[in-house]
């Protein structure tokens, strides 16, 4: 036996244990799932081949409408945590006194168990009791309370902004550590050449820091697109499905009324935005790379 081929069995000796992970784990629900979406599985009777109806009711009915407050929902959230992100690692990166501790008073957020911080929101967002609605009342700025999350467009807006609160810390950290990548040297020189602070952001920061941007903005559009546990907990999709995603409206299906099948077809259209959010990042990632290796 050569040592090529030694080392190639060797190799997929080392991977036989990650290549069955992946196959019972990841390969096999998947595949059951596919199957499934072609069945209308129930808990009620028999299950029965059914084709594409399930994929011919989604097309059908509101879900269309799910499809596009998902993409909405999930521009919003990213787009405002990246230029949020983005403002926080450059202030965290200026040196300043207190550097330290405002770099530790930005993880909170992302420590704190999500339940726990998004259970909080909702006590802020009550009409009632909720801090956010006093606040509004003493300031003069409304005449009596607001139950942010009774109301369609302000529950909308709400999860944004406890998705935001929650994903922030992670997109300024990680910008952060971009940042103070760059070579210091860069900015020395341009220093000495009497260039302002702005300056030095728009023509050394910036461009530098636009891969690390276009990566965390790609893992964080992955994330947000299947984020489920805000949404669920603060309106369960509600009010009248004006928050109801696309997770949310497969969890409801395929949970909720027990339709396993259409839960099922659901869950493979997510799975297929997913899959092309996957492809979009690993090539603009190889771009990326490829760009910096020349």
């Amino acid at each position: 036996m050569s040592v090529r081929r030694s080392t190639v069995i060797f190799a997929w000796i080392l991977l036989l244990p990650a290549l069955l992970y992946v196959s019972v784990i990841v390969a096999y629900p998947l595949v059951d799932t596919f199957i499934l979406s072609f069945t209308d599985a129930s808990l009620k009777k028999t299950t029965k081949w059914v084709g594409t109806v399930n994929y011919d009711k989604i097309f059908n009915s509101t879900f269309a409408e799910v499809i596009v407050r998902t993409f909405v929902w999930t521009f919003f959230s990213v787009s405002i945590k990246m230029i949020i992100g983005t403002f926080g690692a450059v202030m965290l990166n200026a040196a300043v006194p207190g550097r330290a501790l405002f770099r530790v008073l930005t993880m909170p957020p992302w420590i704190v168990p999500m339940a726990i911080g998004i259970f909080m929101w909702g006590w802020m967002y009550n009409g009632q009791f909720g801090m956010i609605s006093g606040v509004l009342q003493n300031m003069g700025l409304v005449d009596g309370p607001i139950a942010f999350l009774a109301h369609g467009s302000t529950a909308f807006w709400a999860t944004i902004i406890t998705d935001v609160w929650i994903g922030v810390p992670l997109v300024t950290l990680y910008l952060l550590a971009s940042i103070q990548a760059i070579p210091q040297d860069l900015y020395e020189a341009a220093w000495t050449d009497g260039a302002g602070r702005f300056y030095r952001f728009r023509r050394i920061t910036l461009p530098l820091l636009v891969p690390a941007m276009i990566t965390m903005s790609m893992l964080s559009l992955i994330a947000t697109f299947n984020s489920f546990d805000i949404i669920w907990i603060l309106t369960q999709g509600g009010p009248n499905g004006d928050t109801t995603t696309m997770i949310i409206d497969t969890y409801r299906t395929a949970i909720g009324s027990k339709k396993y099948g259409e839960g099922a077809a659901r869950a493979v259209v997510i799975c297929i935005f997913l899959s092309i959010f996957c492809l979009l990042y690993f090539r603009v990632t190889h771009r990326l790379a490829s760009g910096e290796s020349r």
